[in-house]
């Protein structure tokens, strides 16, 4: 209970205690740490780090062990963030719950159209647009018309009324309603939730009002995803020695496992899963920005690496440049596009010359006369 624990903290008060080492499991930790914060140096250390050797495992013994290894300076502390941002940080990671949520809400109602026969989702690119809930309403209040159903359809989807007409007849029973009402009933209430969520969001985040901004001048960076971002790490970087670090601490790098001059496999660390989702949808978004530098940088590793490679590449160097924006207090500037081909120009341009010369072609290069 909680005044177990303060009379715990005067206790060691009382043995001159210093610095309070203890692992990180759960959310179990989170308790003494609200009641020891600010009053001792303490060390929240993952447990795959400090592994005791084999043998019997008790709490006393682990406890012994983490005493010894604090003792002799060998403990590395885990980042944790201030009140302000653990509390932005809570709302973020709810609200990406509530999407993950409502997608899943979504795929049933897919489920139950595609089971009442009704081929909505093979016209409409987003059933879930104005005029597709018009017409999965009126499915609801018992309409069988799919002339009068497809006449609801609204700006481009016009163009579609024939098809719509068509998708539109299908065998709907009385379950059939009773789901879709109970599933767009639930849609509603986690489009409120969303909603109230990002309105405390906004409010709780004015301290991190500038980094945010900051992040969203990246190549197609929405809000969301910046808000998300710095709730994971804030935006301060003094606490990451280099943007190195601060990959690793994401666990969006690469791994290294390596003895006797053999390369045992490079798969990627474990890090904030919540910060990792984020950057990877970020990167996928930025990869489609024709004119950046990160467009480049995807297609030149997705052939050869394979496309989940190259958006975790991607995300990499999102964060490398967030890192630098936020630690240098300097705007985003992308390198563009034709980077990779200026930075290996001199390998690049006999590697086109000679695909040119197998298809047939006779190439004479000359260098463009520079304007007066």
């Amino acid at each position: 209970m909680t005044r177990d624990i303060v009379a715990l903290a005067e206790w060691l008060v009382q043995e001159g205690v210093t610095h309070v080492a203890m692992e990180s499991t759960g959310v179990y930790w989170k308790p003494i740490y609200n009641i020891l914060e600010g009053r001792f140096t303490i060390l929240l250390v993952n447990a795959r780090h400090v592994k005791n050797v084999p043998g019997r495992k008790t709490d006393v013994k682990d406890c012994q062990w983490l005493a010894e290894l604090l003792q002799c300076g060998l403990l590395k502390g885990s980042f944790i963030p201030d009140r302000v941002q653990r509390e932005f940080r809570d709302l973020t990671r709810h609200r990406a719950k509530l999407v993950d949520q409502r997608a899943s809400v979504v795929n049933r109602v897919h489920k139950v159209l595609e089971d009442a026969n009704i081929k909505l989702a093979s016209v409409a690119t987003d059933i879930m647009g104005k005029s597709g809930m018009d017409m999965i309403r009126a499915l609801i209040e018992g309409e069988r018309d799919s002339t009068e159903m497809a006449e609801l359809a609204r700006m481009k989807l016009r163009g579609k009324i024939p098809q719509l007409q068509l998708a539109l007849e299908g065998h709907v029973t009385d379950h059939h309603k009773f789901m879709l009402r109970q599933l767009i009933d639930q849609l509603d209430y986690l489009d409120r939730q969303i909603d109230l969520f990002s309105q405390r969001i906004e409010e709780v985040s004015r301290p991190f009002a500038a980094a945010i901004e900051e992040v969203m001048r990246l190549p197609r960076f929405k809000r969301t995803g910046s808000e998300n971002v710095i709730a994971e790490i804030g935006c301060n970087m003094d606490q990451f020695p280099s943007d190195d670090h601060l990959n690793s601490w994401a666990g969006i790098c690469s791994g290294n496992n390596r003895s006797a001059d053999k390369n045992k496999g490079g798969k990627t660390t474990k890090g904030s899963k919540w910060l990792r989702a984020s950057l990877a949808q970020a990167a996928w978004a930025a990869s489609n920005k024709k004119d950046s530098y990160f467009y480049a940088q995807y297609r030149r590793l997705a052939g050869r690496r394979g496309k989940k490679r190259a958006v975790i590449a991607v995300a990499h160097s999102l964060l490398t440049v967030i890192y630098h924006v936020l630690k240098n207090h300097v705007q985003y500037k992308d390198l563009g596009r034709d980077y990779f081909d200026k930075l290996n120009s001199k390998r690049l341009v006999p590697y086109l010359v000679n695909r040119l010369k197998n298809m047939g072609y006779e190439v004479h290069l000359a260098p463009l006369q520079s304007a007066a």
